[in-house]
């Protein structure tokens, strides 16, 4: 999820960029709904499935922490500004807490709240010493200077104090956010500890620009192991990825990067959208010349080399994989009837509702579940964690080779338990996230 994924277009431009959550930028979602009940909802069936006790149960229903900041910006007119920040830290028992900061005007608590308890299942299934957090704050960053968002990141930053660290809570990018507002939140971290440990601090955060501690790969690492995923579903399916179609919501640093890798594969892209609209091209885009646009204007508004279409229109093209990367909610049980694909690959975190999900499930239509599919950011995170405490900088070969193994070991246990208990894929992902979760809670018991 999806970090997340560190474009290179200027700070405070409009990003569709995603992390560690693989999401990207905000594209005409359903009518506002409780997206953390959802998430409930699948703890509580995959709870039963894994014989999960009660007391586990309980305890991952609800965050460890929810931190609610008000911090005053000077703006450049010379005003200022009060602005909300969250963190909220949901589980770590496994690990110190991790996930994105998310920059975006309908910023929640209870979003916040779901996106955190995703990173801790994600962390879990991937077999992560790390537990889940989420945060961030309520503005949209397109509305400021870059001055103003170098500042607002700062004193968002320097608010949490040591409700962060880098064997406490470590935060990457998300919606909103990239490298360099890690490099910003690392700068700001460093300045406010003691001289003496300041170069053990460069693991406070992920995702940081690869010459201030970041590593090589993480920019692509969501959008590698979305692709990853989609390979090892067409090894089972004995699916040819040769001559395929697909339709990509979200053209951000996920988006782009699964339209590119696929692009290898011989997977053309015929249908794209953002914020701004939707884009048809039956011949197929070139990923390449889309990515280099995007990152230069900020959306595919414009893009010379397709058609706009309607955001219904979008959803009807014939294709053979739908890959959504962009936020919560976009796929209801409108879309999901009108969809004309072989495979939903959840690039974002929680694009299908429930009610889309079994008209999906309904019409045959295979489902690779975020939980999963957009975990590639956080496990390279992770790799860039250990690269920092160990004062080591990998290949990117090596980094690649790693996360392939990362995200197969991933897709075989999600398998192993949705054959062992005949279930789908998203209750599988929970099924083994809550198992190793309960080994952990029964060896430690619970203090005192």
């Amino acid at each position: 999820m999806n970090d997340l994924k560190q474009p290179s277009a200027p700070p405070g431009a409009h990003r569709t960029a995603s992390d560690e959550r693989g999401q990207s930028s905000a594209v005409e979602p359903h009518s506002r709904y409780h997206f953390f009940r959802v998430i409930q909802s699948y703890l509580d069936a995959a709870a039963k499935l894994a014989g999960t006790p009660e007391h586990v149960r309980s305890i991952l229903s609800e965050p460890k922490a929810e931190i609610i900041v008000h911090f005053p910006v000077r703006m450049d007119s010379g005003e200022y500004r009060l602005f909300k920040g969250y963190r909220i830290q949901h589980n770590n028992i496994l690990g110190p807490y991790k996930g994105g900061m998310r920059y975006h005007e309908h910023v929640s608590l209870d979003d916040l709240k779901a996106l955190a308890a995703v990173m801790t299942w994600k962390c879990a299934l991937m077999d992560l010493p790390f537990g889940g957090a989420k945060g961030g704050i309520k503005f949209n960053p397109r509305d400021v200077s870059r001055d103003e968002l170098s500042r607002i990141t700062r004193r968002f930053f320097h608010a949490l104090g040591s409700n962060i660290g880098p064997d406490y809570d470590i935060p990457a990018p998300d919606v909103g956010t990239n490298a360099q507002t890690m490099a910003w939140a690392l700068d700001t971290y460093m300045n406010t500890v003691g001289m003496v440990s300041k170069q053990a601090v460069l693991g406070v955060v992920t995702g940081k620009p690869v010459s201030v501690g970041g590593t090589h790969g993480r920019e692509k690492a969501t959008g590698q192991g979305i692709v990853h995923t989609i390979r090892f579903w067409a090894e089972r399916n004995k699916f040819d990825l040769q001559g395929k179609k697909l339709i990509l919501q979200g053209y951000g640093n996920v988006g782009s990067n699964v339209a590119v890798l696929l692009s290898h594969l011989g997977v053309s892209l015929v249908g794209v959208g953002d914020h701004t609209g939707y884009l048809v091209n039956p011949e197929g885009f070139n990923t390449y010349r889309l990515k280099q646009y995007v990152e230069k204007n900020g959306s595919i508004a414009g893009y010379p080399n397709g058609s706009k279409i309607s955001r219904e229109d979008f959803f009807s093209l014939q294709a053979d994989l739908f890959v959504p990367a962009a936020l919560e909610n976009q796929v209801g049980p409108a879309e999901a009837e009108a969809l004309q694909v072989r495979l939903v690959a959840e690039g974002a975190n929680g694009p299908c509702s429930p009610e889309g999900e079994a008209v999906l499930q309904r019409r045959g239509i295979d489902i690779l579940p975020d939980v999963l599919v957009n975990a590639g950011g956080v496990t390279v995170s992770y790799y860039e964690w250990v690269q920092n405490r160990r004062s080591e900088q990998w290949t990117l070969e090596e980094v690649d080779e790693r996360l392939e193994r990362a995200m197969r070991d991933g897709y075989e246990r999600m398998e192993h338990f949705a054959r062992a208990h005949h279930c789908d894929f998203r209750l599988a992902c929970y099924g083994v996230a809550l198992e190793r979760l309960a080994r952990a809670y029964e060896a430690r018991e619970i203090f005192p």
